[in-house]
C-alpha cells in the first residue's frame, strides 16, 4: 500500500504498488517479457505456418519471427479485452523490451505480432 503520509504522494505509489504501471497506457502492469508462458503447441504451431504467412521474407527463418509471435501470444492474453488498435501504440513503444535479443525492428514484425495476437483471439 502506498504510504500516503510522506511528503509527495506520488514518489511512493510504485513502490508500494508493485502492480502498478506509472506509464500512460492503463495497463496497471508490466509483463516481465520472456518469462510469459509460451506452450509446446503454439511453439509447434507457428514454427509449421510461420513461412506460409504473408509477411514473412523468404531470407527470414523462424527465429526471426519467434520474437514477435512470443510477444503478440502474451499480449493478446495480457490486455484481455482491449481491442489490436486500442494497444498497437504500447505494443511498439515495448518491442525494443519485448524483443529481446531480436535485433528486428518493430516494422519488420509489426504483422508477426498482429498474427499472433489474431491466433489467440480466435480470429484466425
Amino acid at each position: 500500500m502506498a504510504d500516503f503520509t510522506s511528503g509527495n504522494v506520488f514518489d511512493n505509489m510504485p513502490g508500494g504498488n508493485p502492480g502498478i504501471n506509472m506509464g500512460t497506457t492503463g495497463s496497471m502492469h508490466e509483463i516481465d517479457w520472456g518469462t510469459e508462458s509460451w506452450g509446446e503447441n503454439e511453439q509447434r504451431h507457428w514454427r509449421d505456418s510461420y513461412s506460409s504467412r504473408p509477411y514473412v521474407q523468404a531470407d527470414r527463418g523462424f527465429d526471426y519471427y519467434e520474437p514477435a509471435y512470443r510477444y503478440g501470444t502474451a499480449a493478446a492474453r495480457h490486455h484481455g479485452g482491449r481491442e489490436w488498435n486500442e494497444v498497437e501504440g504500447d505494443l511498439e513503444r515495448g518491442w525494443d523490451k519485448a524483443r529481446g535479443t531480436s535485433k528486428s525492428a518493430w516494422g519488420d514484425v509489426k504483422d508477426a505480432v498482429r498474427d499472433a495476437w489474431d491466433h489467440v483471439r480466435g480470429h484466425r
